[in-house]
């Protein structure tokens, strides 16, 4: 049977508007079943934390939000995990600094997070806090470099593991301050914590949020925030930057999906993740945990994702870091 030009481009135009109608509909009765909200970085963590907040607030949506934690190689594992899910938004991904970082860090990675992740929403920007452990004979950041400087090859900086906001913030601090520090990378900030309490490692740039609590009963000492200016959680606690010229580093995370997810699927989701943020107890939370609640559209998400990815590949190049 044959088509002339007309009946073909008629065809064609329904089957578009088939396939649109469907993906509308598809969206219009989105949540039918559980959603799986991917963490890479352990349970008990300033990201874990986060999510489970953000998490429990999706679920007015209609439908439960299981939180999986899937650790490792610096967040890749659970990114990963994602990149090959369904694109149906039944997986979402807690996106953070380290899915910026990785792309320079290591030299083959089986994903492209900008090509991979479609962006979906912000959720907090969070000051790293340099905290070192009681044992160590130090209480400013001046004191801390000449202590370095004086013990080479006796600090031992712990982190969230490689390639995590943490680990490149201690990286710039050793290029600008030309000290020397042994990285040991965990797998997520609760163990290095523990770590830091016990005096096994000395020093880390980690999360306000995963250790306010041992900062404010005494059981670690904060001696700089990394961010630019001052921060309210922590009063009265100098920058980095006052001892160290330009020295900034800020951690941040959002969320994102499989690239394919209906363009309505991730409207709707950041409709309600931007909602929640606008929320004042959700607001209070995230505020008692160091963070500042980050809202954007979804453009507006990977714009930043791709800037915050340029802006680590310099500071990767400079500090000469390299995944294990």
């Amino acid at each position: 049977m044959a088509f002339d030009r007309r009946q073909v481009l008629r065809l064609a135009g329904t089957a578009g508007a088939f396939t649109f109608a469907s993906r509308i509909a598809g969206a219009t009765g989105y949540p039918d079943r559980p959603i799986r909200f991917v963490v890479p970085l352990p349970a008990g963590g300033a990201a874990d934390i986060i999510a489970r907040h953000m998490g429990k607030w999706l679920e007015r949506l209609g439908q439960p939000v299981v939180i999986e934690n899937k650790p490792g190689a610096g967040t890749n594992v659970g990114v990963q995990a994602v990149v090959h899910a369904p694109p149906d938004g039944y997986t979402l991904l807690l996106i953070g600094t380290a899915s910026a970082i990785s792309p320079s860090l290591y030299e083959r990675l089986p994903f492209n997070v900008l090509r991979d992740i479609a962006p979906v929403a912000g959720l907090v920007r969070f000051p790293l806090v340099m905290e070192v452990s009681r044992s160590l004979p130090v209480s400013t950041v001046a004191e801390f470099i000449a202590y370095a400087k004086q013990n080479p090859g006796k600090v031992n900086m712990g982190s969230s593991g490689v390639g995590t906001a943490p680990h490149l913030a201690g990286e710039m601090f050793r290029a600008m301050t030309g000290i020397d520090m042994l990285h040991v990378p965990y797998r997520g900030e609760p163990p290095a914590i523990t770590d830091l309490l016990s005096g096994r490692v000395q020093v880390m740039f980690g999360a306000v949020s995963a250790s306010i609590a041992h900062l404010r009963s005494g059981a670690l000492r904060a001696l700089a925030v990394t961010t630019a200016e001052p921060i309210a959680v922590l009063p009265g606690l100098p920058t980095v930057a006052a001892t160290v010229p330009d020295y900034e580093a800020s951690g941040w995370f959002g969320v994102g999906v499989p690239k394919g997810t209906p363009r309505e699927v991730i409207e709707r989701l950041n409709q309600t993740i931007n909602a929640g943020l606008s929320d004042p107890e959700i607001s209070r939370h995230f505020t008692e945990l160091g963070s500042t609640p980050a809202a954007f559209t979804p453009a507006e998400f990977g714009a930043h994702l791709a800037a915050e990815t340029e802006k680590w590949a310099k500071v990767v190049k400079v500090s000469g870091a390299k995944a294990l």
